[in-house]
């Protein structure tokens, strides 16, 4: 049996995970760390409230059950409130990061750790696992600094970079783009999106068989995990509303240098995904396929 802790286990790629990993019971002996209470709408895990930024409690616990692997979902990635309120960011991007591999070490733990696009500065788009990271953002600072603590540790480690992830679970704390500019338009609301920023967007499902991907295989270092299509989040905004039928004619564009965030973003990101398709077997596919696949998912 595998014992699996999967720290935010209420987020959206925790309770994904939950969902897809509790299919194999026979296989895994999961267990779900978050703030507060269960969210998940399952009791089928063993679920423990947990502050995982108090280092005593964090440790005590892992070591208590002594995982084979696991995955750290939980992040600060609100890129403003990073920008904002760099001490917190801190201690969740990186201080638990670094505390995870101590343990790791101690206990020959596998990490699973999720990173992001934000670590690089835009310029080129479709980035390599090579490629040279410059974060702009404070943000992307903490997630190359979290990158970094595992990639000198001795500890097993599979880094997964994502962009901009999509989908919806049982109970949630926070929207996404997808759920976001589906719920203005269907209120008949104009929006203004930013059309000179590029993404790929990753629906969350994949990212979630990703990291199973990894557990099952042991993967070790780092991947990219999106959909296949570069499209600035204009034309992302009006995928979104053909795929449900909504009035494209309410999405207004708008320039990133109006927009007054308080970080700044890169322009173009993207993934080279070769990497992932040839050593773990998956096949991203465009963003219009996935929103199909979340669509369906919806009704």
């Amino acid at each position: 049996m595998v014992k699996v802790i999967i720290t935010g286990s209420n987020g959206l790629l925790g309770q994904s995970l939950l969902n897809l990993l509790l299919q194999e019971k026979e296989t895994y002996r999961i267990f779900g760390f978050s703030r507060g209470e269960n969210r998940s709408g399952r009791e089928d895990f063993e679920y423990i409230s947990i502050d995982i930024t108090d280092e005593k409690i964090l440790k005590e616990k892992l070591m208590e059950i002594r995982p084979n692997f696991i995955i750290n979902t939980a992040a600060m990635t609100q890129v403003d409130d990073c920008e904002n309120n760099k001490a917190a960011c801190d201690v969740l991007n990186i201080v638990v990061v670094q505390w995870l591999k101590e343990i790791c070490e101690e206990i020959n733990s596998h990490l699973i750790h999720i990173s992001t696009d934000f670590i690089f500065d835009g310029e080129k788009g479709f980035y390599k696992e090579t490629d040279k990271p410059n974060p702009l953002s404070y943000y992307g600072l903490s997630k190359l600094k979290s990158e970094e603590i595992l990639i000198n540790s001795k500890i097993d480690f599979t880094i997964l970079r994502t962009i901009l992830v999509y989908g919806k679970v049982f109970d949630m704390s926070r929207s996404n783009i997808v759920l976001w500019v589906k719920e203005m338009l269907e209120k008949g609301e104009e929006i203004t999106i930013v059309n000179d920023q590029y993404r790929t967007p990753t629906y969350v499902e994949d990212l979630a068989l990703v990291c199973k991907i990894s557990l099952d295989k042991k993967a070790k270092g780092i991947f990219n995990i999106s959909s296949n299509e570069l499209l600035s989040v204009f034309e992302i905004a009006q995928q979104i509303a053909e795929t449900f039928h909504l009035d494209k004619n309410l999405i207004k564009p708008i320039s990133t240098s109006k927009l007054n965030q308080t970080a700044p973003r890169p322009a173009k990101t993207g993934f080279d995904l070769s990497k992932t398709v040839k050593e773990l077997g998956f096949y991203p596919k465009s963003f219009k396929e996935d929103m199909q696949r979340f669509k369906e998912c919806l009704m």
